[in-house]
């Protein structure tokens, strides 16, 4: 039977190759996504024009690079920007395009956000936390440890106004078992 025997060396480039291969992937299908959604803002809107019949809601070229943490690593992201030119008649402020996809002061996918909490509920200190989240994410995830005490605080507020909330209103309904069972082995006497 043949075997393949992969040294700690071997192991450690092919992981580091696929990481690389799944966080090029995610920034490819990432900007892809990006670019549809900016498409279709802008097709919605090509009927706008001002008074000289020029487009009020165009392409603006991209935003300059940045880094987001997700679950496949750091994926570097730049995103299209739009020119929208059209005005809100009822505030007299102009309207702008905020992405769904990825909101102009994400840094961090949502479930990097939800490790955080388990992290600290493990008993893990929030000097450990960036160690940790840099073996696990290749960086950071530009968490310092100012920045987990501050979200410690936060959820340990929202833990409290959990606890303190009134029932009053809400109908349980819950059973209650209360019991002793005693299993005793068959003996079988040989005589």
């Amino acid at each position: 039977m043949l075997r393949v025997v992969a040294d700690d060396k071997t192991s450690a480039e092919m992981g580091s190759v696929l990481d690389e291969l799944v966080r090029e992937g995610a920034r490819r299908m990432l900007a892809a996504a990006l670019e549809a959604e900016v498409d279709a803002y802008v097709s919605a809107l090509a009927g706008e024009v001002d008074e000289a019949g020029k487009r009020l809601v165009v392409r603006n070229g991209h935003a300059q690079p940045r880094d987001i943490q997700t679950g496949a690593g750091s994926v570097e992201v730049i995103a299209p920007r739009v020119n929208d030119r059209r005005v809100d008649e009822a505030t007299g402020q102009r309207q702008r395009f905020r992405s769904a996809i990825v909101p102009p002061w994400a840094r961090k996918s949502p479930k990097v956000a939800e490790v955080l909490p388990l992290m600290y509920l493990h008993g893990m200190s929030s000097k450990d936390f960036a160690p940790a989240l840099e073996g696990f994410f290749g960086s950071a995830a530009g968490l310092s440890a100012s920045v987990v005490t501050r979200l410690t605080a936060q959820w340990q507020e929202e833990a409290e106004r959990f606890a303190r909330r009134s029932l009053a209103d809400r109908d349980y309904v819950y059973v209650w078992a209360d019991g002793v069972v005693r299993h005793e082995a068959p003996f079988d006497r040989v005589g």
